[in-house]
């Protein structure tokens, strides 16, 4: 059966690569066919910075590894859960946008979340690396401020703020010290 959420590519959305999947690890890959399927499970028009966060914590230890624990990892959990299950309600007919990039509309990926892919990507090449991986775009999803995964962090109790501060001490070390695994 064909998705009802076809692949949009990045550069339909503001950015300048030609395929949003592209230069991601594996374990990206999976993260992201994670948040496509949220979307269409969940009836939203797009794939968002929430649906993204959401896949990347079910599926990421080193994007859980840079909360509070498990007690604040299972308060976002629990809120994305709510949210997919009709929380969201609110968000289905709106499209997230910071105003960053032009909103395209149609089915797809949220402007918001086209940049945050393709900031990912950045980061990874930023960091001597092809490929992008969990921590990378979790960085770039709690970036924006006014992305819906900031939203969710902050209902959760989570600031996202010491969240990109963590990330960034953590990505500062695998550069400089050589930890195979980083």
């Amino acid at each position: 059966m064909p998705s009802r959420i076809p692949q949009q590519s990045a550069a339909e959305s503001g950015s300048n690569r030609t395929d949003i999947d592209v230069g991601l690890s594996a374990e990206l890959t999976s993260v992201v066919s994670g948040a496509r399927r949220r979307a269409l499970r969940d009836g939203d028009r797009q794939i968002d910075t929430a649906h993204l966060l959401h896949s990347l914590l079910e599926s990421d230890p080193e994007v859980r590894a840079v909360f509070d624990g498990g007690p604040q990892v299972a308060r976002l959990l629990g809120y994305l859960v709510q949210r997919s299950i009709g929380y969201g309600l609110r968000w289905q007919s709106t499209v997230e946008d910071s105003g960053a990039v032009p909103v395209v509309t149609g089915a797809g990926w949220s402007p918001v979340a086209a940049g945050a892919m393709e900031d990912a990507y950045e980061r990874a090449v930023l960091r001597g690396d092809e490929q992008a991986r969990g921590l990378d775009l979790l960085a770039a999803l709690v970036a924006d401020p006014q992305s819906r995964a900031v939203e969710v962090l902050g209902r959760a109790g989570a600031d996202a703020r010491v969240v990109l501060r963590r990330i960034e001490a953590g990505l500062e070390e695998c550069v400089g010290g050589g930890d195979a695994d980083c």
